[in-house]
């Protein structure tokens, strides 16, 4: 008999378990990521229990009224097979309630959330190399600030189906010793951003926005100028060409890939603008 599972938010000071699991999985997370996960929404990571020990756990990570998104669906290897998973899930559905959800998904399991109404839309292709660029020397870029904040938030709004200012507060934050961004403006207009970290293993670059392929390619540089001999990790949409001769211009060579899936409409987004996805696990 299949023993009873309790699910239950995870604390603050617990955010660190399902990053710990993903590292386990080979996702390879970001050291500082979970602060902004936490504050993406303080209630949308759950943890499965049987007696006081943990089996398993996914986000579900509400967006306002309209939009959510599910990552970290992992249980430990020897509690597999048991249902354990479909008990999760369920409480993170119901927590979801009727928002527009989205996830990525490797292919083998993508027949699985089709059978709960998810359909694939597009391939994120991941790829990765050493990073050979230097920062450029353009008045043009501008180190993120709290200065730059109110005009990130802004434009990040065009490229993501719902507001996420509590999140990027701390995701663009120049505080941390473990990640970089910066902005291009031009005219006192912010064209685009991004922003790089450290993994387990490497640098992740995440977000990546941009108006023009050309100031992808500025910002691209002065991301991975930073980290100049390491490597660099740029996880790229399938629908915009550029990001991918991007990709290839920098010899960053493809290595995993996700299906981008929603339950719902397809948001409306401007996808040759996105040349790096903020992450597999919160979208």
């Amino acid at each position: 008999m299949t023993a009873q599972l309790k699910v239950r938010p995870l604390r603050q000071d617990e955010i660190h378990i399902p990053i710990e699991m993903a590292k386990e999985e080979g996702w390879n997370p970001g050291l500082e990521d979970g602060p902004a996960f936490h504050a993406a929404d303080p209630t949308g990571f759950l943890a499965g229990e049987i007696d006081g020990k943990l089996v398993n756990v996914i986000s579900a990570v509400r967006y306002g009224d309209a939009f959510g998104f599910i990552g970290f669906y992992i249980c430990k290897p020897e509690f597999r097979a048991h249902g354990y998973g479909h008990r999760i899930w369920s409480h993170a559905m119901t927590y979801m309630g009727s928002r527009l959800i989205g996830l990525d998904a490797v292919k083998e399991q993508t027949g699985s959330y089709a059978e709960h109404g998810f359909k694939p839309v597009y391939r994120n292709v991941r790829h990765a190399g050493l990073s050979l660029c230097d920062t450029p020397m353009d008045p043009r870029l501008a180190q993120l600030g709290q200065g730059l904040f109110p005009a990130v938030r802004d434009y990040d709004q065009t490229f993501f189906p719902a507001p996420r200012t509590g999140f990027l507060q701390l995701w663009t934050a120049p505080m941390l010793e473990t990640r970089r961004g910066f902005a291009f403006v031009e005219d006192g207009s912010l064209k685009g951003y991004g922003v790089i970290r450290q993994c387990a293993e490497g640098y992740k670059i995440g977000p990546l926005f941009a108006d023009t392929p050309a100031i992808a390619d500025t910002l691209f540089r002065a991301l991975a100028g930073q980290v100049k001999g390491q490597m660099v990790v740029l996880d790229t949409p399938e629908p915009n060409p550029g990001a991918l001769l991007l990709a290839e211009k920098y010899e960053l060579s493809p290595e995993f890939e996700t299906f981008r899936m929603y339950r719902g409409p397809v948001p409306d987004l401007p996808m040759d603008q996105i040349y790096g996805i903020t992450t597999f696990e919160l979208g």
